[in-house]
């Protein structure tokens, strides 16, 4: 499956590079709504919640309510995801708060789990320099994306995998790190991060991978007409 993303920051549709340098403004929320309204999902990032700088909310709960949704972007308690599931997000995306010193923060996950469901619960696991990263990808843990899959297995349905080292750069990503990933989980696994070609969505998708794509999309680089026709024959093998 190909999922667009709008990611927002001071009420706009933006794409970062590397979650730090803004590289570009998009059209409306509902302008962005309307030109993905093909694809079967929508992934939708609050940056300033993620950095810990305000909200989105009301555009995020637009949104949430009139396309099927995956929402992410400082959900760091149990009240926020309960709350976007409320507002029509069909999946969560738990970044951050699910790791806590070397390790996984389990009382939280499993608290988040019981409340929304383990079927709506998607795990973040950002890397650069091969470490998972935190708070806006702006802090370094310890901890490499492999080694937590079979930990977090039972907490989550599956997983949003960003190559951050090449986010937004339209240089291509590192599809050896999304196959070691797949063959890690039975769950999930959603690709993010330098996903720049047709190549780099077909090969991912060979993988059984599913890919949140951005900067590809916004700068022309991948047709929108393209990505759902691909999305649509591969539904159709599926089927």
């Amino acid at each position: 499956m190909l999922i667009p993303s709008i990611d927002l920051m001071d009420g706009k549709v933006v794409q970062l590079v590397q979650g730090r340098e803004k590289a570009l403004e998009a059209d409306s929320p509902e302008e962005m709504l309307r030109r993905f309204r093909a694809f079967p999902e929508i992934q939708v990032i609050d940056l300033d919640a993620a950095m810990g700088r305000g909200s989105n909310d009301a555009l995020v709960r637009m949104l949430a309510s009139q396309a099927a949704t995956r929402v992410g972007g400082g959900v760091r308690n149990v009240e926020r995801a309960r709350a976007l599931v409320e507002e029509g997000a069909r999946k969560v995306i738990v970044g951050t708060a699910a790791f806590a010193g070397n390790g996984i923060n389990e009382p939280f996950l499993a608290s988040v789990r019981d409340a929304i469901g383990r079927d709506r619960l998607l795990i973040a696991l950002d890397s650069k320099d091969g470490r998972i990263v935190v708070k806006g990808w702006r802090e370094s843990t310890q901890l490499t994306a492999e080694d937590m899959l079979g930990q977090l297995d039972p907490y989550c349905s599956g997983y949003l995998c960003t190559y951050v080292d090449k986010e937004g750069m339209l240089q291509g990503t590192d599809l050896d790190w999304f196959r070691r990933l797949r063959s890690a989980t039975l769950l999930e696994v959603t690709a993010a991060g330098g996903i720049t070609t047709l190549d780099d969505v077909r090969a991912l998708l060979a993988m059984g991978v599913h890919a949140a794509l951005g900067m590809a999309i916004y700068t022309g680089r991948l047709s929108l007409d393209d990505l759902a026709s691909l999305n649509n024959a591969e539904k159709g093998e599926r089927s």
